[in-house]
């Protein structure tokens, strides 16, 4: 083969792969050798870069939920409720009726009898029994309780008048829809406390026939029920009930005047409904 042949030879298979080894060619991977290095270098910093950026605003998102959850909490006011208008109940429960009311209502009524109750502040209650007996003529029997129950204000149940108030509803309610009871009546009645229902009806005992007033009074955050009732016994007749249901009108709005005196200072303004009661008190109590 010639020398001639042998080049051309040469210079063909080194097109084949890739080109003639010239000296510029090694010159111009030089060159990019470099640029592709400082590419390549980019890369890792950009991304360390984004890392560092969504960390930084994961916590500080943190951070200032955290930090509005704390100041929302703080600003938050604390809940309340409105005090209850009276801070206590008359101390003896048999004595918030007057001597007088006593012998107008239950006239052979020995001392009264005073109910249980482990909290007098909150729930106190008296009755009276009186039994009028005139031989073979027959006798007159007469009944008479009032209970009072005071409510506290609580922030979880609500203020002290509106737990008076659903309590208030319930006492009306049974008296209404007593068992037994015939020719049920109900009134409001004014002049005592905030709100007062009269209810009346007759029950038929073996006895005889007994003619029952109730009259439930709310003064603010307290409740007062009165139960009075009559019968005729051994023939006699029985009792009037307008006549009846006048004088537990009147004891009931006592009543409500020995709540008042019995907070004193704390009592409701004299020209609220609750302190608006009755002047019968002004005989007094022996």
């Amino acid at each position: 083969m010639s020398e001639g042949t042998m080049q051309r030879r040469v210079q063909r298979d080194q097109r084949d792969l890739g080109g003639a080894p010239t000296a510029s060619r090694p010159a111009a991977r030089a060159r990019r050798l470099p640029r592709v290095l400082v590419a390549a270098a980019a890369v890792p910093v950009m991304l360390v870069a984004a890392g560092c950026s969504s960390d930084s605003g994961s916590d500080g998102g943190k951070d200032r939920k955290a930090s509005d959850s704390s100041a929302s909490a703080s600003a938050a006011p604390s809940p309340t409720v409105r005090a209850a208008a009276f801070k206590r109940l008359p101390p003896e429960a048999c004595e918030v009726l007057s001597k007088k009311t006593l012998d107008d209502l239950v006239p052979k009524a020995k001392s009264g009898k005073e109910g249980t109750s482990d909290d007098i502040e909150r729930r106190a209650g008296c009755s009276w029994s009186s039994l009028d007996n005139n031989g073979v003529k027959g006798s007159q029997f007469r009944w008479l309780n009032v209970s009072l129950l005071r409510f506290e204000s609580d922030v979880a149940r609500g203020a002290g008048d509106e737990l008076a108030k659903k309590y208030y509803d319930k006492q009306v309610g049974d008296a209404q829809s007593a068992e037994g009871a015939k020719g049920t009546e109900s009134e409001p009645v004014k002049g005592a406390g905030d709100e007062a229902t009269a209810v009346r009806y007759q029950l038929k005992k073996k006895e005889g026939t007994f003619a029952q007033q109730t009259v439930v009074v709310r003064a603010e955050n307290v409740v007062v029920t009165l139960d009075y009732n009559g019968a005729g016994l051994a023939g006699e007749k029985t009792p009037d009930a307008d006549g009846l249901m006048k004088k537990a009108q009147k004891a009931a709005a006592e009543a409500v005047d020995s709540v008042v005196e019995a907070n004193g200072k704390d009592s409701p303004a004299p020209d609220s409904p609750a302190a608006s009661t009755s002047p019968s008190k002004a005989s007094g109590k022996d």
